[in-house]
């Protein structure tokens, strides 16, 4: 059983570290071809954060493939992959809940991250990046990374998703972290200016939080930053 457990571990971490090399390398080869010049005299920069984001890979990776051979083995977990073990309408529903679930994680442990203390030990790995660029939406310390990597796993044994729910929330949670972190706005003026692009976070909004550090600290809403007063809208910085 140990055997299992560790190589269920061992391949989960690697598929979030093929993940993020694939999904980070995509985005940065568009940024050259649309951006040229973008991430020009970052390559020590970009290597350091490739390093941390691995590291990162690995905390991650080992909760994710316990909880993986659990829910294979043991029925651990409440993921469930008959789609009529519930209704159709709790699908979306249940992607709503687990992505305002870790948008609140992601909040308040954020802004507990940037208190004096705890940024100085971990937080500034992350704010070393000047500018952020594709490579840096994994880029911690490996006391952030464990904070980051827990609320997805601890979801999973309270609150029912199907396997394929749960796979598109892994894949909202790459792609946001990515674009948000690239140093310019892949959405369109249309969608980021619209009354839904005043509720969701893209780089426009986390660029400033970059620039600033006291502010904009949500993933996927501005929710709570609106609700706490820590909203400063969007950086000027991509007209």
């Amino acid at each position: 059983m140990l055997a299992a457990v560790i190589f269920s571990a061992v391949a989960m971490t690697v598929i979030v570290a093929v993940r993020y090399l694939a999904s980070s390398g995509i985005f940065a080869w568009l940024t050259g071809r649309l951006r040229p010049g973008q991430y020009r005299g970052l390559d020590a920069q970009i290597r350091r954060e490739i390093g941390w984001s691995l590291a990162s890979a690995a905390i991650y990776g080992v909760p994710a493939g316990i909880i993986a051979w659990g829910w294979r083995n043991q029925g651990w977990t409440q993921i469930y992959s008959d789609i009529t073990d519930y209704p159709l309408w709790y699908a979306p529903l249940s992607l709503l809940l687990y992505l305002f679930a870790h948008d609140t994680w992601f909040y308040w442990t954020h802004r507990w991250m940037h208190r004096p203390r705890l940024f100085r030990l971990a937080h500034a790995v992350h704010h070393a990046s000047k500018p952020p660029t594709a490579w840096t939406a994994m880029s911690f310390h490996p006391l952030e990374a464990i904070v980051g990597a827990v609320i997805i796993p601890l979801l999973v044994f309270v609150v029912p998703i199907h396997a394929g729910v749960l796979a598109l929330v892994l894949a909202i949670m790459t792609v946001m972290g990515v674009t948000n972190h690239m140093g310019w706005e892949l959405f369109p003026r249309s969608l980021v200016h619209s009354r839904l692009g005043e509720w969701l976070i893209t780089a426009s909004h986390h660029e400033r939080h970059h620039e600033e550090y006291r502010c904009n600290y949500g993933l996927y809403f501005r929710f709570w930053d609106r609700l706490c007063g820590t909203d400063r809208g969007l950086t000027r910085k991509f007209g």
